[in-house]
């Protein structure tokens, strides 16, 4: 999958297209650098599957919670992540393997965690100032 963002007026656009890929898998391990656009790329996600809750980083929260309809999404951030052991105490599997969408921010940070059918999806911005969303 390559999709391209040309700017912030199709991120709409670019996310219709990620979700019409989704198929039947749950988790999706966003990579790329500070800035990239990984938690507005996200946010355009749950924005077309429905959510309407205000779509924010979990940077501080590690996970946010949203419903599309009945289904739950779960968005995580580990980019503040010190220890496994923070993963482990907030019960990450109870996330990972329920079933429900699993949008993973600085999934580098805990990549041992993922599970093995986990999508690893990169958002890489160009020179131009595009970005390409690759998995």
């Amino acid at each position: 999958m390559n999709i391209e963002i040309k700017n912030i007026e199709h991120i709409r656009e670019a996310a219709r297209e990620f979700i019409s890929q989704l198929g039947d898998r749950k988790v999706f391990a966003f990579y790329g650098k500070m800035g990239a656009g990984k938690t507005t790329f996200v946010k355009a996600i749950c924005e077309e599957l429905g959510v309407q809750d205000v779509i924010t980083s979990p940077t501080f929260a590690i996970v946010n919670e949203y419903q599309a309809g009945e289904m739950p999404i779960y968005h995580f951030d580990f980019y503040r992540i010190k220890k496994l052991e923070e993963v482990y105490d907030m019960g990450y599997e109870e996330y990972f393997y329920s079933g429900a969408l699993c949008f993973i921010e600085w999934p580098e940070l805990i990549e041992e965690l993922l599970p093995e059918d986990a999508v690893r999806v990169t958002i890489s911005e160009n020179a131009d100032g595009t970005r390409t969303v690759s998995a």
